[in-house]
């Protein structure tokens, strides 16, 4: 049971808590409870630029968190596409300095080509797109 409070409002104001009241739905201790709550709240007291400053700091550090994760995603991509161009079969010694230059300059080529496009600034989602543009109706998969 909740303790019961008497306070003097004036007659406008009394009009005014009846009204929002009847409007809302509610009852006139709900709307108290809430203004009481909203006037004692702590963030009240602070100005609106420390409330802004804390949510900048909230923002760049959800920011640094995503940068993060796209440089993990960037450098495992990386390690992938190197692993996958200077993969062999076993072969023999003799050979392996012949398959790893080759390795080497796929994954030149590899970088030279995503350097290219990011000059152009041309994203394999936007070649994805043109490529489905002009892909004919019979040879999309279902």
């Amino acid at each position: 049971m909740k303790p019961r409070v008497n306070l003097r409002l004036n007659a406008a104001l009394l009009a005014q808590l009846e009204a929002a009241a009847r409007t809302q739905k509610t009852t006139k201790t709900d709307i108290l409870e809430d203004a009481l709550r909203c006037y004692l709240d702590p963030d009240r007291n602070r100005s609106l630029e420390d409330r802004l400053m804390q949510r900048m700091d909230s923002f760049e550090k959800r920011l640094g968190q995503l940068f993060w994760a796209v440089d993990l995603g960037v450098e495992t991509t990386g390690h992938f596409v190197l692993y996958w161009l200077t993969r062999t079969d076993p072969i023999p010694e003799s050979e392996r300095d012949i398959a790893h230059a080759l390795g080497e300059r796929r994954l030149d080529h590899f970088i030279d080509q995503i350097a290219k496009k990011l000059r152009r600034r041309r994203s394999l989602v936007a070649e994805s797109l043109r490529w489905e543009q002009t892909e004919p109706e019979e040879a999309k998969p279902q």
